[in-house]
């Protein structure tokens, strides 16, 4: 039998954090060296303004986003990786964000942070905000070594709601409420699908869609 759960559901970028954190691990990496600069980030900004208009092609974008982790050892990974959190990410974690995950925690909410930026990224993060539940885009690894591909379904879009069923299933659970904070028009399928959505310092399309459907709108800047 299935447990029945409240359950509390976040995105990462722009939402939680004060800005976009597979974008900025891009604009790290161009700055200490470690891949084209010039390339890199004309082709990284190409992406993002495909995301914010709504017409990314998720899979194109994961393959080049995760290139440098298929061209580097893991000991060098993690060592930009942790330089970065400290730099970068660290100082956007917003206050606000997490006085409303201490809100839900103390309602024995379920908490579950759902991003399409991938788990190599996401993962320290989400542990720093005292988050145990992550669904992200899964970096494939074989015989130790990320491939530079995907594994699975990424969370994006109509694949955060595949991505947050399936979570579901591989824990027994059932939602019998439901929250979804999100700050972009890219997550409409899962905020449509839960109980409760609400817009998070929304991009224009999004605002748009709150007002017209009565969502709440909140600011955690």
């Amino acid at each position: 039998m299935k447990s029945n759960v409240k359950i509390a559901l976040f995105d990462l970028d722009n939402t939680l954090i004060g800005g976009d954190s597979d974008y900025l691990w891009g604009k790290f990496l161009c700055k200490n060296g470690h891949v084209d600069a010039r390339f890199h980030m004309d082709e990284h900004q190409r992406f993002y303004d495909a995301y914010r208009a709504g017409t990314l092609d998720v899979h194109e974008f994961l393959r080049f986003q995760l290139a440098p982790l298929a061209e580097n050892e893991a000991k060098t990974l993690e060592a930009w990786r942790s330089r970065y959190f400290a730099e970068i990410i660290e100082p956007l974690i917003l206050p606000k964000a997490c006085a409303l995950l201490d809100e839900h925690r103390q309602q024995d909410h379920v908490l579950l942070i759902i991003t399409a930026t991938n788990r190599f990224l996401t993962g320290p993060i989400a542990s720093a905000f005292g988050v145990q539940h992550l669904i992200a885009s899964e970096p494939e690894i074989i015989d130790g070594r990320y491939t530079g591909q995907v594994s699975g379904t990424p969370s994006y879009g109509d694949g955060k709601v595949i991505r947050y069923h399936a979570w579901l299933e591989e824990n027994n659970l059932h939602a019998e409420e439901s929250w979804f904070y999100s700050d972009s028009h890219n997550d409409l399928p899962l905020l449509e699908e839960v109980s409760h959505p609400v817009a998070v310092d929304p991009d224009m399309i999004l605002r748009k869609e709150a007002e017209t459907r009565g969502w709440p709108i909140i600011s955690l800047r």
